[in-house]
């Protein structure tokens, strides 16, 4: 009879430590769903971070063929060098960035030139890049908008192909007037340390 007794309890045993197992297999798995299953309002707020704000629509009147004209001077005391070319914007990836393609004549030398402008709405900035064919670099810079002026002021630094600088300091101003005209305009430090008008560009809307 004891021995019997003995058996029972050794399967009642082998049943609870498989049941025991069952139950925290189910209980870590429950865990892990748990974890895998996206928090809804930590979706809402990537949402909201990765879409197209009010100041994505500050770029819209951006887009469009433009015919411009610009002056640069190589520094503050010398004559601009003046040219004049075509500017086409167009709104992508969802309307979350800006895309200009650039045509023209600079220093009697086909032009070239390519740029990206867009909000991040982490960084609660305004970002645009830069780049062309009579360089190697790519300028970056990023900025804040004033509603008061309709003028985005961007900061940052370039590589300098005329003065050999690395990382030569520069601000600019994008003004947008009005749906049909808007203006860039490029400061620059010249040899001694002073800023100067180094760039403007106008557009007036072709198309």
């Amino acid at each position: 009879m004891k021995k019997i007794m003995s058996i029972w309890m050794m399967v009642l045993g082998v049943f609870a430590v498989l049941n025991l197992g069952t139950v925290f297999a189910a209980d870590e798995a429950s865990k892990m769903e748990a974890q895998a299953a996206p928090d809804q309002a930590m979706m809402e707020k990537m949402k909201k971070m990765t879409s197209p704000s009010d100041a994505h629509k500050i770029l819209e009147p951006l887009a469009g063929k433009w015919n411009y004209t610009s002056k640069f001077w190589m520094t503050a005391e010398g004559n601009p060098e003046e040219s004049s070319g075509t500017s086409e914007g167009s709104m992508v990836f969802g309307v979350r960035f800006l895309k200009e393609d650039f045509k023209g004549v600079w220093m009697n030398e086909p032009f070239m030139g390519l740029g990206y402008t867009g909000y991040d709405n982490i960084k609660e900035e305004y970002i645009t890049i830069w780049l062309d064919n009579m360089a190697t670099g790519i300028m970056k810079m990023s900025g804040k908008y004033d509603a008061a002026k309709k003028m985005i002021s961007f900061s940052g630094s370039n590589s300098c192909p005329m003065t050999g600088e690395k990382d030569r300091p520069g601000r600019s101003e994008l003004t947008i007037a009005d749906n049909d005209h808007h203006t860039y305009v490029m400061y620059m430090n010249g040899a001694d340390g002073k800023e100067f008008k180094g760039m403007v560009i106008d557009y007036v809307r072709a198309s």
